[in-house]
């Protein structure tokens, strides 16, 4: 059986201890050094998106970026901007358009991490 190649994200808030619920989420194909926006989306109460950002024939090999839209979602749950980050920006390459790409974020306002997960 061969995987159907998709891409998903998740976001940890990691100051607060718990899924960043409603954070927006933008995803941009990167082509010729010009950001087009595929989708956004705005994540769940898990800190997920409710399906892949993008899943099938629509995943194809190149270069993509997801905008984590951190300062937002901290002035949301604050109640003022508090966040020292704005738009996290994780650029990535798909080469294997087959394959799942998780991309999570663990974030606080002041710094973040994140990797390729499964």
């Amino acid at each position: 059986m061969t995987d159907t190649g998709r891409l998903t994200t998740h976001v940890l808030d990691t100051a607060n201890g718990h899924p960043a619920r409603g954070m927006t989420i933008d995803l941009f194909r990167v082509e010729g050094g010009e950001a087009v926006l595929e989708t956004s989306v705005v994540t769940n109460a898990d800190g997920r998106c409710d399906g892949p950002l993008l899943a099938g024939s629509a995943l194809r090999q190149g270069a993509y970026r997801l905008g984590f839209h951190v300062g937002d979602y901290y002035s949301k749950i604050n109640g003022l901007r508090v966040s020292f980050l704005d738009v996290v920006a994780v650029d990535f390459r798909v080469d294997d358009a087959g394959a799942h790409y998780h991309v999570p974020l663990l974030v606080s306002p002041y710094g973040y991490s994140t990797y390729r997960g499964s």
